[in-house]
């Protein structure tokens, strides 16, 4: 896996957002069916920028999200291939039950992106943080469910959606993150990359928090641990392989999401391994609670998100090997 010196004074910043936008561009050029729908967010969704490219193949649909999905749908099975995008709290939140019927039922070929996802869009607050929609979309039949690490990984994400028939999640954030993977680090639908190499415990993460999780791996080396660091961006379909494979080597693992851990990514892998692989397991996520005003930083100390909590669940998970 290709990653840029992690810890560089200098690694730069970027909301995973942008790097949506600029897919959503390359998707464009690429084929003449895509085109992007949004419900009155184009500028925050970034897809402002398809918007500038390709005028004659953007629709503005106002605060309307249920139709929103409805209507991407029915152009779906003329033979475009849509991209939606909101707030993740409104799209799936608002129009779940358009989704599930209109593009799972049939899985037609809808692109759902949900923006400001998690706890990080900071001061909107709860009613803005969406952190149920892993589940929400991992439970449908049909659906991809993609939460891309940074903005380079949600670029290449977009782009790989707009490839594949059937309905896609992507995941974004609206904080400015650390982007550390690099335009040749490798990224697959139904893989998960493998970022540091440890046999003592495995690291699984999604979204913005992996670099958390690198954090925590270089602190745990001081300590003697060595940790395996896994970006698992599709959430579903999951790298079976990859994730059975470090549940034998590391025989314990900590997941670190910014969403409910009901449902969630942990969940999925806590599903995969107790069919498969039992080990122990520590999940960090939301707690079965909501969240609540402040700064991006405050929430996640607060919620138990960032590398010093990671450290502490690893090496609670292993005392239980």
């Amino acid at each position: 896996m290709l990653i840029r010196d992690l810890f560089s004074k200098h690694i730069p910043t970027e909301p995973t957002r942008n790097g949506f936008g600029r897919g959503l561009v390359i998707a464009g050029q690429k084929n003449e069916n895509v085109v992007a729908l949004c419900a009155d967010l184009s500028e925050s969704t970034r897809v402002l920028d398809f918007k500038n490219a390709f005028p004659k193949r953007f629709i503005q649909m106002g605060v309307a999200e249920q139709s929103l999905a409805a209507i991407a749908s029915g152009m779906a099975l003329a033979g475009k291939v849509p991209f939606i995008a909101s707030y993740a709290a409104f799209s799936p939140g608002r129009n779940w039950e358009q989704i599930r019927t209109t593009a799972c039922l049939q899985n037609i070929n809808l692109k759902i992106v949900g923006a400001h996802a998690g706890i990080s869009v900071g001061p909107d607050g709860a009613t803005h943080q969406m952190t149920e929609d892993i589940a929400l979309m991992r439970v449908l039949p049909n659906m991809t469910v993609l939460c891309p690490c940074d903005s380079i990984e949600a670029e290449k994400a977009t782009i790989a959606a707009a490839e594949i028939d059937g309905p896609v999640y992507i995941r974004l954030g609206r904080e400015a993150t650390p982007v550390f993977t690099t335009a040749r680090s490798p990224f697959e639908i139904g893989k998960a990359q493998i970022l540091t190499k440890g046999t003592d415990v495995a690291i699984i993460g999604c979204g913005p928090l992996v670099y958390e999780a690198l954090k925590a791996a270089r602190d745990l080396e001081k300590a003697g641990i060595v940790a395996r660091v896994i970006n698992c961006a599709s959430i579903k379909p999951l790298d079976s392989k990859t994730i059975i494979d470090a549940a034998k080597t590391c025989g314990a693992i900590v997941t670190v999401e910014e969403a409910q851990i009901a449902g969630g990514m942990g969940s999925a892998i806590c599903e995969l391994l107790a069919e498969h692989f039992p080990v122990p397991i520590v999940r960090i996520g939301m707690q079965d609670e909501f969240g609540q005003s402040g700064t991006p930083a405050e929430l996640l100390e607060h919620y138990r998100m960032t590398a010093a909590w990671i450290v502490k669940a690893v090496k609670k998970v292993m005392k239980m090997k």
